[in-house]
């Protein structure tokens, strides 16, 4: 099956049986591809004894761990065919990922995304308000996985209005005058957890101005480290902007994601749950022998993907700790795997590509 082949099935039908048989097919085929054309991938596979002849299942190939784009230049594509290249978010002075993006691979991402998001907010555009900044966008300095997430996402928006201004202070006439045109009409909102907590939902609630969105859907990642530090729960966040907005809990949306694997995210549903689309899956490994962790047990989150063919990012182990709750059984009737992620994994770091000559870089995965 190709890539084109497999964008094109619906994100959320398909069983274990039917994705297993197909990502098997599709994970071999990138990892014979990346293994002919990106030396230092090869170096590594054969550094753990990778039989590129004779590959196991998708589960049981080597992963790298997501440190390394911070440390290597890896790609499987000449430097003139990159069309842009992705950094991950980081503080100042911190090490950034760096992710080599050709054309073809832009393109799958964006149809993946594509697929994804109209899986939750439907086909057709619709008015959409960025709860963030547009200086983000205008800034290159600071334009990395957070203005990559706000383009990404724009293309389902038919009319955009940045909902802060340079200073990360609200327009409240903005969005007054922004409701106004779009009364009766689906809104689409999309933001950062932390910045929507901090700079839209308690503003809203300081300034005594209560839009009506009651017909919006907000998409929001960037994790919670910052709002667990605050003691904010997802329930308690969903409440809080009911309140301040009128939204509908089940409307809004947490996803799971990374600048590794753009275009591959991970929406949560109605229920609260994390979702695997087709063409992406999770798997929970234990830390201490990297086997594969049972329904319910934390581990650490793996994160396969059918879409990278410029960088050899299709199987990767993170560094933030999971745990898979169940299968093709979701009470909101997708099919796939549904996980939870806990957080970034306490005092660990995964080893750098220096410790390949010494001990295993990307650990053999044994068996189940």
């Amino acid at each position: 099956m190709t890539i084109d082949e497999i964008l094109h099935i619906p994100p959320y039908s398909l069983d274990r049986d039917a994705k297993r048989k197909m990502l098997n097919e599709r994970i071999g085929e990138l990892t014979r591809y990346h293994y002919e054309h990106c030396e230092l991938y090869r170096k590594m596979m054969d550094a753990v004894g990778l039989d590129i002849n004779n590959l196991p299942e998708y589960d049981e190939l080597p992963f790298l761990p997501v440190r390394l784009f911070k440390e290597f230049e890896l790609r499987s594509v000449p430097k003139e065919e990159i069309a842009k290249t992705m950094t991950s978010s980081g503080t100042t002075g911190q090490q950034k990922s760096q992710i080599f993006v050709d054309r073809t691979t832009s393109a799958n991402q964006t149809k993946a995304l594509t697929k994804i998001v109209s899986a939750f907010i439907g086909t057709h555009r619709v008015p959409m308000l960025i709860l963030d900044t547009s200086a983000v966008i205008k800034n290159r300095n600071i334009f990395s996985a957070r203005g990559a997430g706000i383009l990404g996402f724009s293309m389902f928006g038919s009319k955009r209005m940045y909902a802060l201004g340079e200073n990360m202070e609200l327009d409240v006439e903005g969005m007054k005058k922004f409701l106004e045109e779009h009364k009766g009409e689906t809104v689409f909102m999309f933001g950062f957890t932390f910045m929507i907590w901090q700079h839209f939902c308690k503003k809203l609630i300081e300034s005594g101005y209560k839009p009506d969105l009651s017909k919006g859907v907000l998409i929001h990642g960037g994790g919670w480290k910052k709002l667990v530090n605050e003691q904010v729960l997802p329930e308690e966040y969903k409440k809080t902007l009911n309140e301040a907005c009128g939204i509908l809990p089940e409307n809004v949306h947490d996803y799971y994601g990374m600048v590794e694997q753009t275009g591959s995210i991970y929406m949560e549903c109605e229920c609260g749950h994390l979702h695997a689309p087709a063409f992406s899956d999770v798997i929970i490994r234990r830390p201490i022998d990297f086997s594969i962790a049972d329904k319910g047990e934390k581990g650490i989150i793996e994160v396969v993907s059918a879409l990278p063919e410029s960088y050899p990012g299709h199987v990767l182990l993170t560094e933030d700790e999971g745990a898979v709750l169940g299968e093709d059984d979701c009470p909101c009737g997708r099919k796939g795997k549904y996980f939870k992620v806990f957080g970034r994994i306490k005092n660990a770091e995964i080893r750098g590509c220096s410790d390949t000559y010494t001990t295993p870089l990307v650990p053999k995965v044994p068996k189940k």
